[in-house]
C-alpha cells in the first residue's frame, strides 16, 4: 500500500499560501518530512489526518480517497499530534482502555487484551497504573503511540515526535518508530534532522510550502560527496565568505567560525573537503543549492 498525494493545496484567511501542490508518494516504512518550523509540514499532518480540508488536489491511500472518504481512512488511521493533551489523574491503563472503546473495540475481555499488548509494545507495562500527569515527555509521547497504534492502523503518522525528548528518551521513541515501520506506512514529520537520518528509507525537504527535494537519505548525501568544503575563519570573515561563497551552514568553534560550503571544486586555498551528511543535504535544499528533486530511485536531482 501507498499514500499518493498529488498537487495539494492549502491557503489560509490570512494569505498565507501553507501548501503550494504539493505532490509526494509515500511508500510502506519508514518516510521522514523534513523542515522547518512553519514549511507546512503540520497543515499536511492534518489534511492526511482528515482534521483539515485541502483547497485543491488529491490524496489516495490504496482504494481509499481521502479527501472524500474521512471515515474509511480513520479506521485505518493511526494519528500522534505534536501536541496532546492528557487526563493528569487516570492511569494509562484505564485511559487506554477509554480510547480503544472509543474506537469500537466493545467486548471487554477483547478490549484488555489490546490494551496489554500495547502498553507492553510501548514499554510502559510496569507504569501502566501511574497516573499520565506523573509522566515524562517522553513516556508520554510513548502513550501517544498506544493510543495511535489501537486497530492496527496502515497509515501511522506522526508529527514532531522528539521535540524535547532528553537524549534517552529519544533514543527509546526512535526505536520503537523503527518497529512499527516494519508493517505499516509511517510518516514521520520533524525538523531534527538526525530523526530522518537514523529512520527513513525515503524523504522529503518541504520550505515554504513547497516540496525542495525528494530523495532516499543515503543517495542524497552520496550526491554531495567531493561538493562540501569546509574552514575555520574569524568572525569578521564571514560576510566576505557569504558574498563570495554557497555556504550551507556556520557554526562556532572556540570563538572562532566553521563554514561549509557547496561547490564542485575548491574554494580556494585554506579550504578542504569534507564528509557530507544530511544536514549539509538539508542546509543546501533550503539554500536552493542542490536540485529540487531526485529521480524516482534516488539517483539524480
Amino acid at each position: 500500500m501507498e499514500l499518493h498525494i498529488r498537487d495539494v493545496a492549502k491557503a489560509y484567511p490570512n494569505g498565507v499560501q501553507a501548501l503550494k501542490h504539493v505532490s509526494l508518494t509515500i511508500p510502506f516504512g519508514m518516510y521522514g518530512l523534513l523542515g522547518p518550523n512553519g514549511a507546512g509540514k503540520s497543515t499536511l499532518m492534518r489534511i492526511l489526518a482528515t482534521l483539515q480540508d485541502a483547497d485543491a488536489g488529491s490524496v489516495r491511500l490504496g482504494e481509499i480517497d481521502v479527501l472524500t472518504q474521512k471515515d474509511a481512512v480513520r479506521q485505518t488511521l493511526g494519528y500522534l499530534p505534536q501536541e496532546f493533551g492528557v487526563y493528569p489523574n487516570i492511569s494509562a491503563e484505564a485511559m487506554l482502555d477509554h480510547f480503544a472503546l472509543l474506537k469500537g473495540i466493545t467486548e471487554r475481555a477483547a478490549r484488555r487484551e489490546v490494551v496489554h499488548a500495547l502498553l507492553k509494545q510501548v514499554n510502559l507495562w510496569d507504569v501502566r497504573r501511574q497516573k499520565l500527569g506523573g509522566y515524562s515527555g517522553g513516556m508520554r509521547q510513548r502513550f501517544g503511540v498506544a493510543v495511535a497504534l489501537l486497530g492496527e492502523p496502515t497509515l501511522l503518522i506522526v508529527d514532531e515526535p522528539t521535540a524535547g525528548l532528553d537524549p534517552a528518551e529519544r533514543v527509546r521513541f526512535l526505536n520503537l518508530l523503527s518497529e512499527l515501520g516494519e508493517r505499516a506506512v509511517v510518516l514521520l514529520s520533524t525538523h531534527i534532522v538526525d530523526d530522518v537520518s537514523e529512520l527513513c528509507t525515503r524523504m522529503a525537504i518541504i520550505d515554504q510550502g513547497e516540496i525542495l527535494l525528494e530523495a532516499e537519505p543515503l543517495r542524497a548525501v552520496a550526491d554531495l560527496g567531493g561538493q562540501v568544503w569546509r574552514r575555520v575563519i574569524a568572525k569578521t570573515e564571514l560576510a566576505a565568505v557569504q558574498r563570495e561563497q554557497a555556504v550551507i551552514s556556520t557554526k562556532l568553534l572556540a570563538g572562532r567560525t566553521l563554514v561549509r560550503v557547496h561547490a564542485a571544486t575548491s574554494p580556494g586555498p585554506g579550504w578542504e573537503t569534507a564528509e557530507p551528511d544530511l544536514e549539509d543535504v538539508y542546509f543546501a535544499a533550503l539554500a536552493g543549492r542542490i536540485g529540487r528533486r531526485a529521480s524516482a530511485d534516488g539517483g539524480g536531482r
